[in-house]
């Protein structure tokens, strides 16, 4: 019986130790890379990441790389834990993708290099300082907001109103920066393009589904797939929601078209993350920042979805490149 008195405490070792890196061989650079949250389009990055950093030989398999990886699962605190780990650990460099991931590392080391992915630029992140500068230790691949103003514009060139004026609507996240600021820009293109947004606010992926059906209740002609973390996590729900309706998913994301949105111009998701890691190559050969900086991501694609253009008769441009 005392025996089993102790295995709760057994089983918790277990798991603290199975959390720790891997041994580390001698002179091998340390990588800590930080996923905000679990998501079949975002994993993209970690691959075009991982990919440049063996492109330039950096491989785990031939042991001239460890990269440790966590994902915070969507969790603030879990996030904090996993950047605080890293810092306490001196890894020679982080790896942080997504707004959350990279905003908590930079709130967290000033001087280990941040080489970011999927995430926007400084100012949307709210991290500069009163003289208007990034933090020194920010670098890798990040976006602004101009790219929404194509991806918003296809939307009225290819679907006809139910009614008098083209009626889009929204989900976004207030709490996530570049969800708002997203939503603001396209309010501004809205009115320009004389068409009417509807938006409702969601807190979770777990709100996801009755937000999108109480604002597919309200007549909309498409909806529009923000660069949100909420709408990434939880958009095979609001997909399904919308088809059920014969309502057409457009967004400014790419990766969203393979997953079922009819069409988007932006940034392709595995090459912004092999963007970063072609940086993070760089810092590894010489340690040193010098000639690195931050970088607008540098490939965007015009894609769009062949079922579910189908579906809803729209005629894509010949521009825009089927998604396999």
């Amino acid at each position: 019986m005392k025996f089993f008195k102790y295995i709760p405490a057994v089983l918790l070792l277990i798991t603290i130790a199975s959390c720790k890196p891997k041994p580390k061989a001698v002179n091998t650079p340390v990588v800590g890379f930080v996923d905000a949250f679990e998501d079949a389009t975002i994993s993209q990055a970690r691959t075009g990441f991982t990919d440049a950093l063996k492109k330039e030989g950096f491989s785990e398999d031939k042991k001239t790389v460890q990269i440790e990886y966590r994902n915070a699962q969507g969790n603030i605190p879990t996030l904090t834990q996993i950047t605080n780990y890293f810092v306490s650990e001196k890894v020679d460099l982080l790896a942080t993708c997504t707004t959350l991931a990279t905003v908590t590392a930079l709130q967290n080391t000033k001087t280990i290099p941040d080489f970011a992915m999927v995430s926007p630029v400084p100012e949307r992140m709210k991290l500069l300082n009163d003289k208007g500068e990034a933090p020194a230790n920010l670098f890798g691949a990040l976006e602004d907001l101009n790219y929404i103003d194509t991806s918003f514009s296809i939307i009225p060139k290819l679907l006809k109103p139910k009614g008098a004026k083209l009626v889009i609507g929204m989900i976004y996240n207030q709490a996530e920066p570049q969800s708002a600021d997203a939503l603001n820009r396209i309010k501004s293109l809205a009115e320009k393009q004389n068409v009417t947004i509807v938006a409702l606010p969601v807190n979770t992926s777990a709100d996801a589904q009755l937000v999108t059906q109480s604002l597919l209740s309200k007549n909309i002609d498409a909806f529009f797939a923000n660069p949100d973390n909420t709408v990434f996590a939880s958009f095979e729900t609001i997909l399904k929601s919308c088809n059920e309706k014969n309502v057409p998913i457009f967004t400014s994301e790419a990766g969203l078209v393979q997953r079922g949105a009819v069409a988007a111009f932006g940034a392709d998701i595995y090459q912004w993350g092999y963007q970063a890691g072609v940086q993070a190559a760089q810092y590894l050969k010489t340690h040193k920042t010098d000639g690195l900086k931050w970088e607008m991501v540098k490939v965007r694609k015009r894609v769009y979805n062949p079922a579910a253009a189908k579906k809803y008769n729209i005629t894509v441009p010949a521009n825009f490149e089927a998604v396999k």
